[in-house]
């Protein structure tokens, strides 16, 4: 059932949403150098790789250092030590997000393209964030458990708080999800991720 429902879901939004994506597309490519998708490999299943697409929101060539930086010390002080930006958890002032790129990250339009993921398997509606395998070499053993389901285009997490929380607090989430995953709480998630949605772009 539940694949049934990503297949529908992901089938569905990609028809319905396609004139967005050529237009998500085009802006990404006119407005800064490079390519519009960006590809890296993120863990899923059982910490299997894959490749997982998003709108480019960055310049192209840039290091990853500054972000491995902030999510090392929010995994390592369980984040109450972490800077916050107007009281969300977010690395602040980031120079290699595009001013096309910070809006797209607010709306979560980049996250779009992963509907193509979803359709070839590699992730599901509702899951736990997909993570880079070098984040869940800093995991406690505690949260392993959230590899034991597909990770998803919204989550527990996503309708909990969102940047409100700790990396350490969204790791709860992704192990209560786990613990408590069922078609009626994928259903559940996916009817308030709209409204969170909706608030969090108009903050």
């Amino acid at each position: 059932m539940k694949r049934a429902l990503d297949l529908v879901g992901a089938g569905l939004g990609l028809l319905i949403i396609s004139p967005l994506l050529v237009v998500i597309w085009l802006a990404v490519r006119l407005t800064s150098p490079g390519p519009a998708i960006f590809k890296q490999e993120r863990l899923g299943l059982g910490q299997k790789p894959f490749t997982m697409y998003k709108f480019r929101s960055m310049t192209t060539g840039n290091s990853d250092a500054i972000h491995r930086e902030y999510v090392s010390q929010m995994l390592t002080s369980d984040g109450t030590a972490t800077a916050t930006v107007n009281g969300l958890y977010k690395l602040a002032g980031d120079p290699r997000v595009t001013r096309l790129g910070a809006w797209l990250r607010k709306t979560s339009l980049d996250e779009l393209p992963q509907l193509f993921n979803i359709v070839a398997g590699e992730m599901s509606l509702v899951g736990p964030r997909p993570v880079l395998a070098w984040e869940a070499a800093l995991f406690k053993p505690e949260t392993m458990a959230r590899f034991d389901t597909p990770p998803g285009l919204t989550g527990l997490w996503q309708v909990s708080g969102r940047n409100m929380l700790t990396m350490t607090q969204a790791l709860a989430l992704d192990v209560e999800y786990v613990r408590r995953r069922s078609l009626w709480l994928d259903l559940s998630i996916i009817a308030k991720t709209l409204p969170a949605q909706m608030r969090r772009g108009a903050a």
